[in-house]
């Protein structure tokens, strides 16, 4: 280029030689000086990883402007998980998907199921502690077929439910070192095409709603508020967790009319229900809440409330605390039911030995590690729960109860 520019220069006068000179000379340096300005936050991960556009500064960019870059930088030293850049995804499920498809995915967290199974876990619950009180009891065929259902239904609407948080923190994930690259937040994908995709979402789980009997249109229906109102907490309250307990908890309720229970006619499955749902608000406080604990140096930064804040001084005592209250609230509601000792054993005795034993374990001050256990507990804990309601489930099937009741009958009788 620079040989090109000399000869179209030969044949002119030396004026005109002198003046396309200095425009070339300019235009050098212009370019020099525009490769040199940092980029934008949220066009990093399009463009060119953060040491990369630091190493370009030059002498024309102030002191204050560098020293303001590596602030995000910074914390991303805590944890290696977090990329400098954004970069495509070359392993797992969406690296097979198109191009133009990953930021969608990205933005419905595909690759990470374990929002997902949260949101699941108080479904099956509710759908396997239901299914004895049915008459006949419910077969095993149905209650797969209605758990299938519902994980379905769980991966749609959490999907709606993380587009829903980005939009309203799509200023402020770039301020966050885990959240800065997200699709929204990166420039990948716009408002205006987050709200389409998000219509298409509630209809998806719509259409899965109303696969159900439809008594469950009206009890899922309310969720839908705390759906929209969570992520605004976070700006209000240092317990934002508490809403997204109650919204992730909702399903702690549907396993009853989906089975064709009627909450509003049958006081002891209302009150196990309610027992239920309230013991799954206390789980979300606690995995939420060492789930906050990977933003805690960010979110002081951007403004944003947190358990993690509120609770840093006495986070342990706290969690056991909660932790005690969820195992207390599932004992009711199996007594509300007239439960037996394998759901007292099970249910309780496994939610306490796991939730102590994470609570015990999990280092706060350690981002991976309280990643590590956020997603442990799911199946940890819930898998846990889950064994002893089977369990309680498969006595009531087998007649296990039904034989020692007639035992002690004939007892007293005798």
């Amino acid at each position: 280029m620079r040989h090109a520019g000399r000869q179209a220069l030969s044949g002119q006068s030396t004026f005109a030689r002198t003046s396309q000179q200095l425009q070339l000379n300019y235009t050098r340096r212009w370019n020099m000086t525009t490769t040199s300005k940092p980029r934008p936050l949220a066009l990093q991960g399009r463009l060119q990883p953060v040491h990369l556009a630091t190493s370009r500064m030059n002498a024309s960019v102030s002191t204050k402007q560098v020293e303001t870059r590596p602030a995000v930088a910074a914390t991303q030293t805590d944890s290696p998980a977090v990329p400098a850049a954004y970069s495509p995804p070359t392993t797992g499920l969406l690296s097979h998907l198109p191009s133009s498809w990953i930021p969608y995915a990205e933005l419905i967290r595909l690759d990470k199921p374990v929002g997902t199974n949260y949101l699941f876990f108080p479904c099956m619950f509710s759908t396997i502690l239901a299914a004895p009180l049915t008459s006949p009891i419910t077969p095993v065929s149905t209650v797969v077929g209605t758990c299938l259902l519902f994980y379905s239904g769980a991966i749609i609407m959490r999907g709606a439910g993380c587009t829903v948080n980005d939009l309203w923190d799509r200023n402020l994930d770039p301020h966050v070192a885990r959240t800065r690259l997200r699709p929204i937040a990166r420039g990948a994908i716009t408002p205006y095409q987050a709200i389409p995709f998000l219509g298409a979402q509630l209809f998806a789980g719509l259409a899965i709603l109303l696969q159900f009997p439809w008594q469950c249109f009206f009890y899922a229906t309310p969720s839908l508020i705390f759906v929209a109102i969570y992520p605004l907490m976070k700006r209000v309250t240092n317990y934002p967790q508490f809403v997204l307990g109650l919204t992730f908890s909702w399903g702690a309720m549907m396993g009853f009319p989906a089975l064709g229970i009627d909450l509003l006619s049958n006081m002891p499955a209302l009150i196990s229900a309610a027992c239920l749902y309230g013991s799954c608000v206390a789980w979300t406080l606690v995995y939420d809440m060492i789930y906050a604990y990977q933003d805690i140096k960010d979110d002081v930064k951007a403004g944003i409330k947190s358990i993690a804040l509120a609770q840093q001084h006495n986070a342990k005592t706290f969690l056991s605390a909660v932790a005690a209250v969820q195992v207390a609230l599932l004992a009711g509601s199996g007594m509300a039911i007239g439960a037996g000792p394998i759901f007292f054993g099970g249910v309780c005795g496994g939610a306490a030995s796991t939730l102590g034993y994470m609570i015990k374990k999990v280092n706060l001050s350690n981002v991976a590690d309280c990643w590590a256990w956020f997603k442990r507990g799911a199946w940890f804990t819930g898998g846990a729960i889950s064994l002893g309601l089977t369990g309680e489930y498969a006595a009531h099937a087998l007649g296990w109860y039904e034989e020692t009741e007639a035992e002690q009958k004939a007892k007293i009788e005798s």
